[in-house]
This record gives structure tokens, sequence and C-alpha cells, in this order.
């Protein structure tokens, strides 16, 4: 076949491959590790690297106690609760919720187990329970910064999120001693990576749900430099933010079987590629009594399985540089 047979086959259409060569490089990775992941080289030769996230936000929501022009509508029992430019009492409460039992009966269960576990901090929230701060304290936990603000950076403007992200990462390490190595927005903007490069402590952040491993990628310093930059993937599936949609999960059991069915099939994999595991948690969501069922049965059965590493995402992170350094 000529080579003008196969350029008609790639670009049938010549102003399609002028296009091709003028416009720029496309801006996503589509690719990733493709069919060839990295061996994780988990520590003890685990198969899985299984990692619980407690995120805690109650007292940084929306409020107009908080400055904001209406009630929180996002992530609560309130299935398409409106906002309204006063209190709303009963999403009050059910945030309240969270801080003021979820967390106690979630924090109560790892410690009685002896395991590890990452808090994802809104700093305004956590500003608000000092006794929550001084547990975390003392189970040592991992930190981290979930932004100053319980708010969606989508249409924020770069100054008020670069704002926002200093005021959070001040806040946390004045009240951990130390500054935050990671970083979740959760609600993000096109901007926050770019924050994030001027933050010399964070070594990775987590606002991504593309992948089963952590990777590399690039972020653009404000010299006009890049460099690289660790991304630890979330979960949204793995997540009880489901609870709070009408079309997610509506008993326990469906819960642990959905995050049963993920480790097994993270587990086989794992024998030859060894892979990661995120559970989300939110304090007035899982810290419901029946839901939080799901999560004391899927411990007991994760425990019967020998080649688990339960670990935090700054013991994941630590793992990568030393193992899978940047490129």
């Amino acid at each position: 076949m000529s080579n003008t047979s196969l350029q008609s086959k790639t670009h049938p259409n010549p102003e399609t491959a002028t296009l091709t060569k003028t416009t720029p490089a496309y801006p996503r990775d589509m690719v990733g590790y493709a069919d060839q992941p990295p061996h994780a080289k988990w520590p003890n030769n685990a198969r899985i690297a299984l990692q619980f996230v407690l995120n805690y936000e109650e007292g940084g929501e929306k409020n107009i106690l908080h400055g904001d022009a209406g009630s929180e509508q996002f992530l609560s029992d309130i299935f398409g609760a409106e906002s309204y430019a006063a209190r709303h009492l009963s999403m009050d409460s059910l945030y309240e919720y969270g801080s003021r039992t979820g967390f106690w009966r979630i924090h109560q269960e790892f410690q009685r187990r002896g395991l590890p576990m990452t808090i994802f901090a809104v700093a305004m929230a956590l500003q608000r329970n000092p006794a929550v701060v001084k547990a975390i304290k003392d189970a040592d936990y991992d930190v981290v910064s979930h932004g100053f603000r319980w708010l969606h950076y989508q249409h924020t403007d770069i100054e008020t999120e670069r704002a926002h992200t200093a005021e959070a990462m001040q806040i946390l390490t004045n009240m951990f001693g130390k500054a935050p190595t990671g970083w979740y927005t959760g609600r993000d903007s096109p901007n926050t990576r770019q924050i994030l490069a001027e933050f010399p402590s964070i070594q990775y952040d987590s606002d991504y749900y593309g992948d089963d491993l952590p990777f590399w990628t690039k972020i653009d310093t404000e010299n006009g430099f890049q460099r690289p930059h660790l991304i630890i993937p979330y979960t949204l599936d793995c997540n009880d933010m489901k609870f709070a949609s009408p079309i997610g999960f509506s008993t326990s059991d469906e819960f642990f079987h959905y995050l049963k069915d993920n480790f097994d099939v993270l587990y086989a994999e794992g024998e030859h590629q060894p892979k990661m595991m995120s559970v989300g948690m939110h304090c007035r969501i899982l810290g419901k009594p029946a839901r939080f069922k799901a999560l004391q049965r899927f411990l007991d059965y994760v425990a019967t399985h020998d080649q688990v590493w339960i670990c935090t995402r700054q013991q994941i992170a630590e793992h990568w540089y030393q193992h899978h350094p940047a490129p």
C-alpha cells in the first residue's frame, strides 16, 4: 500500500490533517499506564493498598452564617434541596450530626481496630470543633487539606481560590504543627493544580478519579517552568456519598457488597499487578448507624485476607516517591 493510501485512511480530509499539525497538543492523558502498569511493590508483598478517607466538612459548608448568599444543597439526606437566603435549619442539623455524632462513631471504630485513617480536613470546619482536632492529633491520623471552605471552585476567580488555599494551609499548619503534604479540593477548578505549585510542602493531590494507581504528571510553576507532581487518585464510587443520591445506595448491604466486589477484583489482580483502593467516608453520612454497619462488615471481611496493606495517603505518597520516583 502506498504512503498516499495510508495518509488517506488516517486523514480522509486534507483540512483535518492540517488542523492536526497546527492545533495545540490535547491536554488530557487518555492512555495512562495502558496494559503495562508498574508493579507497585507495596510493603510485605501486599496485593492491594487499602486506604480509608474521612471527609470532615461540617461547619465549612455553604451557610449565610459563613457569609454565603444561601444555604447548602449538596451531600445531605435532603434530595434536591433548595438553597435559601436564610438559615436552612434542617440542613444545618444534618451537617451537625456529622460533627456531633458521626465523626466519633467512625473514629472509635478505627481506634478499636488499631487502623490508620486519612482525614480530608476542611480548615474552617475543624476550627469549629477543638474536640475533633484533639482526637485527630491523639490518633495521629494523616491530615490532608480539603481546602478552606467546602465549596465548588469551578467558577471562582483564581485570586479568591489562591487566597482560600493559602488560608487553609496556614490554619492546618497552625493546628497540627506541620504543613499538609496532600491536597484534595473535591470540587476543584482548572486553576487548582497550578495554585498548588506555589506551595512547596504539597507532595501530591487527589483531585483525580481516573486510575487505580498513583502516577506522575507535570504542573506549571509561576516562573514559567514545569515540575513533576504526584497524583494519588481518589474515588467517587467506593464512597458513601452515593447514599445522598436518589439513584445511589439505599442500604448498608448494597454499600458493603459494592466495596467487597471492588476489593475482590483488585485483590485477584494484585497477585501479578498490585493496585490501590480508596474508600471515601463522610461523618454525616456513613456515621449514621444503619450505614455504619457496612463499614464494620467490610473491615471484618478485609481482616480475612493476608496480603493487604491498610495505610494512609501519606504512606502511599512516600512509598511512590521512594520506589517510583518522578521520571
